[in-house]
């Protein structure tokens, strides 16, 4: 990978820009701003108050809000998919890869937040700064199938919900989700804080369902607590490691470092050192309790696979309709079906509109066009949306969970390319400043990296051994 020429150091005393200035793009590294970029989603870009005389309750409500739009792709159809399999078959084991991989998430989250508050980049805009056009570029695909992996999954999950609860064929579900650009457009037109409003209220929604679920479930618990320890047995079982990586891959998402680090900056926060830290202190403090709930949701979704499914014998629950079908059945509830179909519509819609914002953030921060909002939000919806109809064309409606575990797989072997920058750019003083990643920091977030590679190794390893 080729870096561009190298740019200055902001020692944290360089002079603060005028307020004209603070909606500008800046320069990784210096809070100068630039006159050939705009900033990242510029229609939001400081459009949230945020005062450091405010109290310490003011800041955290001011900074609440991002975290949860990233939650949202970590709880998203491709989770349900994964866990519900992983639960069925091999009970409470895999609840070890839940947590590590949220643990994971939170702290690559709180880099990507960093990312943007230190320098005014998100990360598409920071690989465009530092790489060769060519490594950009090659970024950027990569990027894009990740996305649209992503989507392929929230897609087809929000219409295997139309479908389960009023009985739409699958490919009219997928184009009933195509609206939701509509929404985006609606409410961002609002203001950014209507939409993360919005969001918030699905994330509830589908919290609720899950506590309705698990109160009829009557899960092992002690049996729950022991899943929480990492077992080797997950490396050597060419099956549970294929679902794992399949949580990893749902659950770290590569387009939510995109997201974070763009949406983060819808703050109006001071821009000396000072206020750069201490943005970034709710700013993490915002992600960590947002992806808490989503751990929550992840790991209520394996433990009803594993009470409501495994427990009774019933080990190949893989499709989300066999899920649907069975909860009520099984757990002598009428309306636990019906309420697993409202949770996992509120998932999809959530996870379409936070998708659409990462694909608008990375389309224009790899390579630096500027479209009308509907015309750039029509494109990225139509990206999502083509994948989809095609698969249920040729793949047909039965394999839609095979092919959801297939797209998380995906997601997992695109996750190095976007941590790695991460990474790199959060480590590098010249571009971050007295935001600069410590010793400590840089081999935590090295070790995490190796991990995913790793896992995603030992993976194809397995492939290709047959």
């Amino acid at each position: 990978m080729t870096p561009s020429a190298p740019t200055e150091i902001d020692n944290g005393t360089s002079p603060s820009p005028s307020p004209s200035q603070a909606g500008a793009s800046y320069s990784a590294g210096t809070f100068r701003p630039r006159v050939d970029t705009l900033p990242s989603l510029p229609e939001a870009h400081r459009t949230v108050p945020f005062s450091s005389g405010a109290s310490w309750f003011r800041k955290v409500l001011a900074f609440a809000g991002p975290g949860y739009l990233v939650a949202v792709g970590y709880m998203d159809p491709g989770n349900w998919a994964t866990d519900i399999q992983g639960g069925s078959k091999f009970g409470y084991t895999l609840l070890s890869v839940i947590v590590m991989s949220s643990l994971m998430a939170m702290f690559l989250q709180a880099l990507s937040a960093k990312l943007g508050i230190a320098t005014g980049r998100d990360l598409a805009q920071a690989c465009r700064d530092h790489y060769s056009r060519r490594t950009s570029m090659v970024l950027w695909v990569l990027c894009e199938i990740a996305i649209a992996a992503c989507d392929l999954a929230e897609v087809l999950g929000s219409a295997v919900a139309l479908k389960l609860l009023f009985g739409l064929p699958l490919l009219a579900g997928v184009l009933i989700t195509a609206l939701d650009v509509l929404i985006v457009l609606a409410l961002q037109g609002r203001g950014f804080r209507l939409i993360e409003v919005f969001v918030v209220t699905l994330i509830a929604t589908i919290a609720a369902c899950f506590a309705y679920e698990l109160f009829f479930a009557q899960p092992l618990w002690r049996e729950a607590a022991q899943g929480i320890i990492p077992r080797a047995e997950i490396l050597r079982n060419r099956e549970m490691l294929y679902i794992a990586i399949g949580i990893l891959g749902a659950t770290v998402m590569p387009h939510n470092l995109y997201l974070h680090s763009s949406i983060v900056q819808t703050r109006a926060f001071g821009v000396s050192a000072g206020d750069r830290r201490e943005a970034l202190h709710y700013a993490v403090f915002d992600s960590t309790l947002a992806l808490g709930f989503a751990l929550f949701v992840n790991a209520a979704i394996l433990i009803l696979g594993a009470a409501a499914f495994h427990t009774h014998g019933l080990h190949n629950v893989a499709e989300i309709s066999d899920a649907y079908k069975l909860l009520s059945p099984v757990l002598g509830v009428s309306v636990a079906s019906t309420v697993f179909a409202c949770a996992l519509l509120a998932s999809g819609q959530n996870s379409t509109l936070t998708g659409t914002l990462a694909g608008q953030i990375v389309m224009e921060g790899f390579l630096n066009i500027r479209l009308k909002p509907w015309l750039r939000r029509l494109i990225t919806r139509a990206l999502a949306i083509t994948p989809a109809a095609l698969v249920i064309g040729f793949a047909g409606e039965g394999k839609v969970t095979s092919l959801i575990i297939l797209s998380q797989v995906v997601l997992s072997f695109q996750l190095p390319f976007a941590i790695i920058p991460l990474v790199q750019f959060t480590g590098d003083r010249a571009k971050m400043g007295t935001l600069v990643n410590s010793r400590l920091t840089k081999g935590i977030a090295w070790l995490v990296a190796a991990l995913i590679l790793f896992f995603n190794g030992e993976l194809l390893w397995f492939i290709l051994r047959g």
